[in-house]
């Protein structure tokens, strides 16, 4: 499905202590068990939590499914851009 606004996703998912040492200028997480389960945000860098809907939970046909899937990443796309660029 990211492919089909150009993205090729090869990654995996990572946990947060994998870049605990990053100097990074913002981190934004998007999952609400992410904002809930670590509200904190240790390493460098402001934290900002921007909340979607869970895609995974979507339930109907699997074009009704696909269809919240892609809702969901294009308001991520939409939602994060602003943001980066009000920053």
């Amino acid at each position: 499905m990211l492919s089909e606004i150009g993205i090729q996703h090869a990654g995996r998912s990572k946990s947060a202590d994998e870049y605990r040492a990053v100097p990074f200028d913002l981190v934004v997480t998007v999952c609400d068990d992410a904002a809930e389960n670590c509200p904190v945000w240790l390493g460098k860098g402001r934290r900002v939590h921007v909340g979607f809907p869970d895609a995974a939970k979507a339930t109907g046909s699997e074009d009704e499914v696909l269809a919240v899937f892609r809702q969901v990443r294009d308001d991520i796309a939409a939602r994060i851009g602003e943001l980066l660029n009000s920053a």
